[in-house]
């Protein structure tokens, strides 16, 4: 069994860049242990002065885009211009077992052996919105660290993508081109969101109807009402596998950036997100609270069986429950 590092050891090895140090705080933050909890704030509340200097951008994208290829592909497009990427790849959690394939390490083999570069997969858990529970916490001691680029994956295109859009600068939508009516194949609500969109697998015969997909979104998002940043999101076309278009990516990112600096935006995107992240930790804290509450564990498996027998409406139950605690 390795032996539990101390506050002062985690704290001294995220910032002076150690990835394996790195790996045992996030360990530690992921952990539902209460000792780990408590451990796990001291480190964050000591390591947060370091944070904040990166740039973080969510990524998703209709199945089959390639988000794993693309993310490898830019990836280490970024790490040969200098910069440490941080690639934090959410993995979906089954249902039924809570198990995790935690498998993009071995699909992001070539970015995984790059000395600036580090990649951590995490289960969603029951986490909504395509993000793990603690993917905040893991972007912060990442910047800690020292990297300058956060990528987070996401599980994939749905509505609850928002709770991505919610923690991070630029929001990046992978699309395809060729594959039937394009704008049928992705909800209005991601396309409202999106900050730029890319066209993967540009390349081959694929470039002319790349090209012609590219020409369809921009119109689409003209008809989408003004952000409130001032920003138009912009539509690329990129190939992944010929590293084709990934520059143009990046400079889209960059002048996202600065345009949101010099207005004043991204800090103020920044600010207005910390306050929804401290929401979302008390209404978690308020269901942990709840569900461990000894009496409502003690009445919750008879209650569920009246609600699935027709014998009590679920807004009875639950006031009932609620009554227990208090409330």
């Amino acid at each position: 069994m390795r032996k539990r590092l101390s506050k002062e050891e985690l704290i001294n090895g995220v910032l002076g860049g150690d990835t394996i140090t790195l790996s045992r705080a996030i360990t530690l933050i992921e952990s539902a242990l209460l000792s780990d909890r408590e451990l796990s704030e001291e480190v964050l509340n000591a390591i947060l002065p370091k944070t904040g200097k990166s740039i973080r951008i969510g990524i998703t994208g209709v199945p089959g885009v390639g988000k794993s290829t693309f993310i490898e592909s830019f990836g280490s497009y970024l790490c040969e211009q200098g910069h440490k990427v941080a690639v934090l790849a959410i993995d979906p959690s089954s249902q039924k077992t809570s198990g995790s394939i935690l498998g993009d390490k071995t699909r992001m083999e070539k970015l995984a052996h790059h000395p600036n570069a580090f990649i951590r997969p995490s289960p969603t858990g029951t986490s909504l919105g395509g993000v793990a529970n603690k993917t905040r916490e893991t972007m912060l001691l990442c910047e800690a660290a020292g990297f300058d680029v956060i990528l987070i994956e996401t599980v994939g295109v749905g509505q609850s993508e928002t709770a991505v859009k919610g923690m991070v600068d630029f929001f990046l939508l992978l699309m395809l081109a060729g594959a039937g009516d394009e704008l049928q194949g992705i909800k209005k609500g991601i396309m409202e969101m999106a900050d730029g969109i890319a066209i993967t697998k540009a390349d081959g015969e694929n470039v002319k109807p790349s090209k012609q997909a590219k020409n369809a979104y921009q119109n689409a998002l003209h008809l989408f009402p003004a952000s409130e940043s001032g920003w138009y999101p912009k539509v690329l076309t990129c190939s992944a596998l010929a590293s084709d278009g990934l520059n143009s990516v990046w400079d889209m990112i960059n002048e996202y950036k600065n345009k949101l600096e010099s207005n004043g935006y991204f800090d103020q995107q920044r600010r207005n997100q910390n306050v929804d992240w401290m929401n979302e930790s008390i209404e978690r804290k308020l269901l942990q609270t709840f569900y461990n509450n000894e009496q409502v564990k003690a009445v919750l498996p008879q209650l569920k069986k009246k609600v699935k027998n027709g014998l009590i409406t679920p807004q009875a139950a639950a006031l009932e429950l609620f009554k227990l605690t208090g409330d």
